[in-house]
């Protein structure tokens, strides 16, 4: 039986990935005129990768990297106006309204009202408190995680502090590599809700076989009545 909810923030609750989309698009076209949108975009992500373990997850790590590479491909030839370019977009990224997903606004304070919701997120700290502030949701959450890496380790952390059983959660989200397959490898169950974007750093393969622990939903608007169906069924 389900007995606590936890989601996922960025591209479950609010849109993040579209921000940084059309952040990208702009990255492209100040280095157009060194290299073309592959090149950059392969170096882009290969700079990221290799800073994840020093900068974490968020706007400012993912500017360190777009400041690191654009250095890189340019052999050093790109201009101070041009770096600041790439500071004044991470800026606006950071000042970006919060705008919610379909459904959120109905469906978290529906079932907040019936189970305790844990919020499990990674990224900037300051910037997730700031948006979390700024959804209006902040009130329904029992419990919110920011957290460096989301894998079994965490979860199991979190829970085990929260003396929550793993069979008796529920995660839901957008990703399959953080927020789906290392719940259902502790044994919760999972609900992935799909983004029309995903950023390259959280594909994975293949899609969990579905089971009586695992749903895919096309909004947040079907999440009661799979807790319904779950709790139904034992």
């Amino acid at each position: 039986m389900i007995t606590t909810i936890g989601f996922d923030a960025d591209d479950t609750l609010w849109h993040n990935e579209s921000i940084f989309a059309a952040a990208h698009e702009k990255y492209r076209a100040l280095l157009g005129r060194w290299h073309d949108a592959a090149t950059i975009d392969r170096r882009l992500f290969a700079t990221e990768m290799r800073n994840l373990e020093l900068y974490g997850y968020g706007i400012k790590a993912h500017a360190l990297s777009c400041i690191e590479t654009a250095i890189e491909l340019t052999d050093g030839d790109i201009r101070a106006a041009e770096i600041r370019e790439i500071i004044a977009s991470a800026q606006a990224m950071l000042a970006h309204p919060v705008e919610l997903l379909d459904g959120v606004a109905e469906v978290v304070p529906r079932l907040a009202r019936t189970y305790p919701l844990l919020l499990i997120t990674k990224g900037d700290l300051r910037d997730q408190e700031r948006k979390l502030a700024k959804s209006g949701l902040a009130q329904h959450f029992a419990h919110t995680e920011i957290v460096a890496e989301k894998n079994v380790e965490t979860y199991a952390r979190v829970l085990h502090r929260l003396q929550i059983r793993p069979e008796q959660f529920l995660m839901v989200g957008n990703s399959l590599k953080s927020d789906i397959l290392p719940a259902l490898d502790l044994g919760a169950a999972a609900a992935l809700v799909p983004y029309h974007l995903l950023w390259q750093g959280e594909e994975v393969a293949p899609l969990p076989v579905p089971t009586g622990r695992f749903a895919q939903l096309p909004t947040l608007r079907e999440l009661p009545a799979l807790v319904d169906r779950l709790n139904a069924s034992g």
